[in-house]
C-alpha cells in the first residue's frame, strides 16, 4: 500500500517541496511513497516547481483509509479531512508540537529551525542519500521561501548552512537573486480575489478554546496591497462569521521594510495590545521587524488569549 507525504492545508512552497524531496527520500530507501498537496498551490510554489523540473503533486484532502507522513504540521485543525482514520507512520516538522496523536509510536522529528526543508536535508544526509540536483532546487527554494531569503527571525545558522550547500549542490549562484524572483510570483496579485489572497497561507488554531486564524500575504511592497486591503477586511469579517472564530488576523507583510501591517477581525480588540504592546490603530497595526507567524506572533497571541 502506497505512503502518502503531505503537508498541511493552504500549501506553500516549503510543505509542497518538502512532501516532494521526502517522498523521493523513501522511495529511494524502499518504500512506495507518492507527494501530496492538500490545496491549489500559490503563484511562487508553482514557479519554484516549473524551475527545477517538477509537476504538481496528487491532490489529497482526506485521510481515510491511507497511510501518512505529515510533513510541516502536526496540528488538527491543518491536517487531512478524517485523520483519525489514517494510519499516520511518521511526522517531520519545525512548528511548534500540535494536537495530533497516535495510537502508536511513531517516527517524529521536529527541529527549531526556519524550515521543514532543512529537516529533509538532514534526513538525506543521515540515512547516507545524495540529494539529486533538481531536489536541492526545491529545498533551497523551500529555505528561502519561509525564512523570507534568510531574514526572518526564525532562521538559525543551520538554515543558512544548509541553504549554502543546497545552492552548490542545485547550481544556484545567487540565492538572493532567486529568493527575489520567488518573491516577485508571490507578490503578482493581479486578478486574484480577495478570499483567494486570504486564504493563499492561512492557518486555524485553538488558542486556550478560542478559534483563531491567521494569515500572511508577503509582498516586496505594500503599496501592491494598497487597493486590497478594504475587500480583504470585508472578507475576513464574512470568514469570521462563517467559520465562528474568535478572530481573524492577517499579516500584510513587507519583506523589503522587514515588517508587518497586521489587519484584525476579533472579538476582543485587547487582544491586540496584550500581545504586542500596540493597540490597533482602526482596522491595523504596524508591527516594524515582524515577518514571521510562526515564532514573532502565534507564540504572543497565544499568551494574549490565555
Amino acid at each position: 500500500m502506497a505512503v502518502y507525504v503531505v503537508g498541511h492545508k493552504s500549501p506553500d512552497t516549503d510543505s509542497v517541496c518538502s512532501a516532494i524531496a521526502y517522498a523521493e527520500l523513501k522511495r529511494k530507501l524502499g518504500t512506495e511513497a507518492i507527494p501530496a498537496r492538500q490545496g491549489e498551490l500559490n503563484p511562487e510554489t508553482k514557479f519554484v516547481l516549473e524551475k527545477f523540473g517538477f509537476s504538481e503533486p496528487e491532490l489529497l484532502t482526506d485521510g481515510a483509509g491511507k497511510k501518512v507522513i505529515l510533513v510541516d504540521h502536526s496540528e488538527v485543525g491543518q491536517t487531512l479531512d478524517n485523520i483519525d482514520q489514517a494510519e499516520i507512520l511518521e511526522i517531520i516538522d519545525h512548528h511548534k508540537i500540535g494536537d495530533i496523536t497516535t495510537p502508536n509510536p511513531i517516527f517524529f522529528l521536529n527541529m527549531p529551525v526556519g524550515s521543514t526543508a532543512t529537516v529533509v536535508k538532514k534526513l538525506y544526509e543521515e540515512n547516507g542519500v545524495e540529494i539529486p540536483k533538481n531536489i536541492a532546487g526545491i529545498l533551497l527554494a523551500s529555505v528561502l521561501s519561509d525564512t523570507v531569503i534568510l531574514k526572518s527571525a526564525t532562521t538559525t545558522d543551520t538554515d543558512v548552512k544548509a541553504a549554502e550547500e543546497l545552492a552548490k549542490i542545485a547550481g544556484v549562484d545567487d540565492m538572493q537573486e532567486l529568493g527575489m524572483e520567488m518573491f516577485k510570483q508571490k507578490s503578482d496579485l493581479a486578478g486574484k480575489e480577495p478570499r483567494e489572497l486570504l486564504f493563499r497561507d492561512f492557518k486555524d488554531f485553538n488558542m486556550s478554546g478560542n478559534k483563531v486564524g491567521i494569515g500572511q500575504i508577503e509582498v516586496v511592497s505594500l503599496s501592491l496591497l494598497d487597493e486590497f486591503k478594504d475587500p480583504l477586511y470585508e472578507e475576513m469579517k464574512k470568514v469570521k462569521e462563517e467559520g465562528d472564530y474568535h478572530s481573524i488576523f492577517l499579516m500584510l507583510t513587507d519583506i523589503i521594510q522587514e515588517g508587518t501591517e497586521l489587519l484584525s477581525v476579533t472579538d476582543d480588540v485587547s487582544v491586540v495590545e496584550k500581545a504586542f504592546g500596540k493597540k490597533l490603530e482602526g482596522k491595523s497595526v504596524w508591527l516594524p521587524g515582524v515577518m514571521s507567524r510562526k515564532k514573532q506572533v502565534v507564540p504572543f497571541f497565544e499568551k494574549a488569549f490565555a
